[in-house]
Protein backbone atom coordinates (compact mmCIF):
# COMPACT_ATOMS: atom_id res chain seq x y z
CA UNK A 1 0.00 0.00 0.00
CA UNK A 2 1.24 3.48 -0.68
CA UNK A 3 2.50 5.70 1.87
CA UNK A 4 -0.36 8.53 1.15
CA UNK A 5 -2.87 5.58 1.15
CA UNK A 6 -2.20 4.32 4.63
CA UNK A 7 -1.15 7.74 6.06
CA UNK A 8 -4.82 8.49 5.49
CA UNK A 9 -6.19 5.92 6.80
CA UNK A 10 -4.21 5.83 9.71
CA UNK A 11 -4.09 9.16 10.48
CA UNK A 12 -8.47 9.08 10.42
CA UNK A 13 -8.27 6.07 13.15
CA UNK A 14 -6.05 8.34 14.75
CA UNK A 15 -8.41 11.27 14.78
CA UNK A 16 -11.64 8.98 15.60
CA UNK A 17 -10.25 7.61 18.79
CA UNK A 18 -8.33 10.67 20.10
CA UNK A 19 -9.95 14.00 18.68
CA UNK A 20 -10.51 16.65 20.02
CA UNK A 21 -8.04 15.55 22.84
CA UNK A 22 -5.10 15.44 20.02
CA UNK A 23 -5.85 16.02 16.27
CA UNK A 24 -2.91 14.97 14.08
CA UNK A 25 -2.93 16.58 10.30
CA UNK A 26 -0.40 15.53 7.73
CA UNK A 27 1.85 18.46 6.96
CA UNK A 28 4.56 17.01 4.69
CA UNK A 29 5.61 13.54 3.33
CA UNK A 30 7.99 12.23 0.44
CA UNK A 31 8.66 8.57 -0.05
CA UNK A 32 11.05 8.41 3.31
CA UNK A 33 9.62 11.17 5.43
CA UNK A 34 6.37 12.86 6.74
CA UNK A 35 5.71 15.14 9.66
CA UNK A 36 2.16 15.41 11.04
CA UNK A 37 1.53 18.66 13.68
CA UNK A 38 -0.29 17.33 16.75
CA UNK A 39 -2.64 19.76 18.42
CA UNK A 40 -4.86 20.18 20.90
CA UNK A 41 -5.17 20.52 24.87
CA UNK A 42 -3.80 17.19 25.69
CA UNK A 43 -1.54 16.56 29.03
CA UNK A 44 1.89 18.03 27.99
CA UNK A 45 3.58 17.15 31.47
CA UNK A 46 3.11 13.28 31.30
CA UNK A 47 2.58 10.73 28.49
CA UNK A 48 3.41 13.77 25.69
CA UNK A 49 5.38 11.81 23.76
CA UNK A 50 2.58 8.85 23.96
CA UNK A 51 0.66 10.41 21.76
CA UNK A 52 3.73 10.65 19.40
CA UNK A 53 4.44 6.89 19.57
CA UNK A 54 0.42 5.84 19.26
CA UNK A 55 0.70 7.10 15.68
CA UNK A 56 3.77 5.00 15.36
CA UNK A 57 2.03 1.61 16.73
CA UNK A 58 -0.78 2.23 14.70
CA UNK A 59 1.03 2.21 11.39
CA UNK A 60 2.50 -1.21 12.00
CA UNK A 61 -0.65 -2.35 11.58
CA UNK A 62 -0.74 -1.00 7.91
CA UNK A 63 2.45 -2.56 7.88
CA UNK A 64 4.02 0.55 7.46
CA UNK A 65 7.22 0.83 10.20
CA UNK A 66 8.35 4.29 10.82
CA UNK A 67 10.95 5.98 13.72
CA UNK A 68 10.47 9.35 15.48
CA UNK A 69 13.10 11.15 13.53
CA UNK A 70 12.55 14.76 15.07
CA UNK A 71 9.72 16.23 17.72
CA UNK A 72 9.33 19.82 17.17
CA UNK A 73 7.47 21.24 20.34
CA UNK A 74 4.76 24.17 19.56
CA UNK A 75 2.63 26.47 21.08
CA UNK A 76 -0.55 23.92 21.06
CA UNK A 77 0.94 20.86 20.23
CA UNK A 78 4.06 19.09 18.39
CA UNK A 79 5.25 18.84 15.00
CA UNK A 80 6.90 15.41 14.39
CA UNK A 81 8.99 14.20 11.48
CA UNK A 82 8.62 10.49 11.42
CA UNK A 83 11.44 8.34 8.95
CA UNK A 84 9.66 5.51 7.32
CA UNK A 85 12.47 2.41 8.42
CA UNK A 86 12.75 -0.47 5.12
Amino acid sequence: MKLKTVLKKAITQYNKYRSPEVTATVLSMNEKLFEIQFIGPFCRTCGFYDYFDDLRVLLEDYETRVKIAVIKEIPKGALVQFEVIE
